[in-house]
């Protein structure tokens, strides 16, 4: 059993080795042509790292060429396809750039924008991709409207604006956090400007309805009577707005205090 699994182990080894010395003699051969049929085989393999390296030496060679068009579009693919998003998006928006009446200009654009997607990381990083992405996406639906990939680009917008709704809204949260109250119910106001639609209004009229509250216990008390009579007026909004919410009861003790806190602090009329 051993002297068998020796045995396929040394013919793996000497396949792989036979494998690398190839691809070494295809790498150092002066022909582009052996070059490029040798990339497209290996891209049909899906030996995406092969195929990049010959199309890549072999690009400022054959691009005006009619092996070009090809050479580029693989390329980006391959790019694509070995996570290197970012190349790959630079490489299809050139494809789009240089080939705009080719076949396949259409897919290129399609996977310039879906390559910014690809790369644009979880919500509470850096969104400048995802906006680029969106933006992207929205140009390529302008100029393809009846696209083959029109869902999965709608995917992309759809995916990528939930992606900014939630940095919005967390970042907004981390105001109250911070104990920055008047900071937080400016910045969920922008965030309802923002997102009129999104899913975390309701959330976020109760969060007001804290923020504003905790910004008037900490207040100075000549300002204290305007702030809890703000808390009385945003828990309004939220019982307008949402009258099942399920944030009411918690909002209610806000609110409730507040009353009671205005009663005191209003001045006595004579």
């Amino acid at each position: 059993m051993r002297f068998y699994q020796r045995g396929i182990l040394g013919i793996v080894i000497l396949l792989v080795s036979f494998s690398c010395s190839k691809f070494r003699r295809i790498e150092k051969s002066e022909d582009w042509r052996v070059k490029y049929e040798a990339g497209l085989n290996y891209f049909a393999k899906k030996d995406y790292y092969r195929s990049s390296v010959l199309f890549e030496q072999i690009l400022p060679i054959v691009r005006g060429l009619p092996e070009g068009e090809k050479v580029e579009f693989n390329l980006a693919y391959c790019q694509y396809n070995e996570k290197l998003y970012l190349l790959a998006s630079d490489q299809f928006k050139t494809f789009y750039e240089t080939y705009g009446r080719s076949s396949m200009a259409e897919e290129a654009y399609f996977m310039y924008a879906y390559s910014l997607y690809a790369s644009s990381p979880d919500y509470k990083k850096d969104q400048s991709s995802s906006i680029e992405a969106m933006n992207a996406m929205q140009t390529f639906l302008n100029r393809y409207p009846g696209s083959r990939f029109m869902n999965q680009a709608v995917e992309v917008i759809t995916d990528s604006q939930e992606k900014l709704e939630k940095k919005g809204f967390e970042n907004a949260k981390q105001y109250i956090k911070l104990r920055m109250y008047r900071a937080a119910v400016e910045a969920f106001d922008n965030f309802k400007q923002n997102f009129p639609d999104s899913k975390y209004l309701e959330e976020t009229a109760y969060l007001k309805v804290m923020a504003e509250f905790e910004l008037a216990n900490i207040s100075i008390p000549s300002k204290q009577l305007e702030r809890y009579t703000t808390t009385l007026e945003f828990y309004k909004e939220l019982v307008d707005n949402f009258p099942d919410s399920q944030f009411l009861k918690q909002a209610e003790r806000y609110y409730a205090e507040s009353l009671s806190k205005v009663n005191k602090l209003k001045p006595n009329k004579v």
